[in-house]
């Protein structure tokens, strides 16, 4: 027998092989997957509490005896709300446990959605709709940073995607689903169905998520001595694409049902199955999306930009042919499904010492442009008629391709070191404590 040397080799024999290293678990277990699912559920959650009064738009004026325009308008209230929640949120939680701040971010979007479930006149839907923002801003402007956490390294752009994925899942399933039981059961049952389910999810969240303290800053960026400012040119020129391709997105997307009726002129039934098309091929875009930005997040979403600027380019110039109008919706479902993740991997590769916050301020950033997108998109419908409309959109689409083709971009395959390791989910040290 040959004694062993520390190093695993054996005393006697050369070899020009390095000393191997124990082996690592690389993969992402069971209960993890299942943990960022219920992170997945609560984005879904969210979003279908935002979006509910579009399906039950009629029935809630009509309860609420109120105009249809008061009823829309509380969206755009939670928009705003959750426009200044999600960046703010990260700036003030220190080293709070963040399972527990996202259980309790659940626990306000039940409270927003029970009182939305017991109002009897506008005001009372309005500050229903502000309690639910702000539920709904803390619970998106952290879930990809705590999905991105809960797995191994090499399954951290999937995690991201799968919690972005409830945000598309919302639109598809949520909102019809919502929709269904507000016309059997009352419009009044469907918001109560959804404090109900958000206060399992926040249960879920509490006892299934690890300890999530201050994340420990890596890579380069944590040597510095100081915090540094989000105000970094990646980052700026992520948000102006964001800003540009969201506005023209919901300018757009806001008023489809009557570009479709008055274009193609297709039915109401058809209309439907369209926009479940868009849906379906939206969460194949948030995939696919995810897995090339994680390598490559300003390529893969400056292919997303050019592909809403060509389907919108389509739909203005061919809408009235119901197979091109067919064509330009799926496309534009694939592409759009997969921006708000790949610009999500994009901030997270441009600021990998603060994901957190720049979560937080992408979100906030997203979420105003969807309210601006809608608000734009009305006065251009109503002064210069649809397809200026899509031609506006598609021009605009194509701007934040321009600004993301010249403006600087983060640097290439950092997403998975943007993030600590389940490993690293503990408390930062005394070394970080200003972070």
């Amino acid at each position: 027998m040959f004694p062993l040397l520390e190093g695993g080799g054996v005393k006697g024999m050369s070899s020009s092989a390095p000393p191997r290293e124990p082996a690592r678990d690389e993969r992402t277990s069971l209960p993890q997957w299942l943990a960022v699912g219920a992170v997945t559920v609560a984005t879904f959650l969210v979003v279908t509490s935002e979006m509910l009064p579009v399906g039950v738009l009629t029935s809630m004026a009509t309860g609420l005896g109120i105009s249809s325009g008061a009823t829309g308008a509380s969206l755009t209230i939670t928009g705003v709300v959750s426009a200044v929640t999600a960046p703010v949120v990260p700036r003030l939680l220190g080293d709070l446990d963040r399972r527990a701040v996202l259980a309790a971010a659940m626990v306000v979007l039940a409270i927003g959605n029970g009182l939305t479930a017991i109002a009897a006149a506008f005001e009372m839907l309005a500050v229903s709709r502000v309690v639910l923002g702000i539920g709904m801003g803390a619970v998106w402007g952290m879930a990809s940073a705590v999905a991105a956490r809960l797995v191994k390294p090499r399954d951290v752009a999937l995690a991201v995607s799968l919690a972005v994925s409830g945000v598309a899942a919302a639109s598809v399933l949520g909102v019809p689903l919502g929709t269904f039981v507000g016309n059997v059961l009352g419009w009044r049952a469907a918001f109560a169905a959804l404090a109900v389910l958000a206060l399992i999810v926040a249960a879920a969240l509490r006892f299934g998520l690890p300890v999530l303290r201050r994340p420990v800053a890596v890579g380069p960026e944590a040597d510095a001595g100081a915090r540094r400012s989000l105000a970094r040119p990646a980052v700026i020129s992520g948000l102006v694409v964001v800003v540009l391709l969201v506005t023209a997105h919901f300018a757009a997307y806001t008023y489809v049902r009557p570009v479709l009726e008055e274009l193609p002129r297709m039915s109401a039934n058809t209309i439907a199955l369209l926009l479940l098309l868009y849906g379906t091929f939206g969460l194949i875009g948030n995939f696919a999306a995810g897995a090339a930005a994680g390598r490559r997040p300003r390529p893969t979403v400056l292919l997303l930009a050019a592909g809403v600027a060509v389907a919108l380019t389509i739909l203005a110039t061919f809408g009235t042919n119901a197979l091109a109008a067919g064509i330009a919706i799926a496309l534009w479902g694939v592409a759009y499904g997969g921006i708000s993740v790949g610009v999500q991997l994009w901030m997270a590769a441009a600021a990998p010492d603060r994901v957190e916050h720049v979560t937080g301020l992408y979100v906030g950033v997203f979420t105003a442009s969807i309210a601006l997108g809608a608000f734009v998109g009305g006065l251009i419908l109503e002064n210069v008629g649809i397809v200026t409309l899509l031609r506006s959109t598609a021009a605009l689409s194509l701007a934040s391709l321009v600004i993301g083709l010249t403006g600087p971009g983060p640097q290439r395959a950092r997403v998975a070191e943007a993030v600590p390791t389940p490993g690293d989910s503990r408390t930062a040290g005394p070394e970080h404590a200003s972070r």
